[in-house]
């Protein structure tokens, strides 16, 4: 071998480790960059979970799964849990295929009325339209317990109008709801 093939043979090679460590460098980047994601994810999820066992009223608080210490961390693969749909993993659903009943059920407590059957009651009390706002306002007299936004308000006066419980009635820039007229 010659010492021009051997230093055109050793370029090569540098070259090459110089491209595969830009290369590796470039993947562990963007690793990183997943796991800060996934951890995001993580602990929405985690806030999701917390939230829905407060509104839920649930007995006993899921347990939430956690990664051992010394299980190792690898990326691009699927755990079962993820794997499975989303809706199988609800605490409710987990109560019915266990048999454990909720705190309320447990002690024979039913569950909060919906909103739209207390809008739907406030609305019968009154024999001319209401704005949401009246409405919402009148609620949070007669349940303190309940603080829906004005928006949600709207949007479920707005599905019980699409159901065909209420009417809408609209004066210049004002929506006002009633009882829809029954058959």
């Amino acid at each position: 071998m010659t010492s021009q093939s051997a230093s055109t043979l050793r370029a090569r090679l540098v070259d090459q480790a110089a491209s595969d460590l830009e290369d590796n460098r470039r993947r562990q980047q963007e690793l990183a960059e997943k796991v800060r994601m996934l951890k995001q994810e993580e602990a929405l999820l985690v806030d999701i979970l917390k939230l829905a066992e407060r509104y839920e009223g649930l007995a006993e608080a899921s347990p939430l799964p956690e990664q051992a210490q010394d299980e190792p961390v690898i990326a691009g693969t699927k755990s079962r849990r993820s794997s499975a749909p989303a809706a199988a993993g609800t605490p409710a659903r987990r109560a019915a295929r266990t048999g454990k009943t909720t705190q309320a059920a447990a002690k024979g407590k039913s569950r909060q009325p919906l909103l739209g059957d207390l809008l739907m009651d406030l609305l019968g009390g009154h024999d001319e339209p209401c704005l949401a706002k009246e409405l919402r306002e009148e609620l949070l007299e007669k349940h303190p317990d309940r603080n829906p936004t004005p928006q949600v308000v709207r949007n479920t006066l707005e599905s019980l109008v699409a159901k065909g419980r209420i009417r809408r009635h609209k004066q210049q820039r004002s929506v006002m709801y009633t009882l829809a007229a029954k058959a």
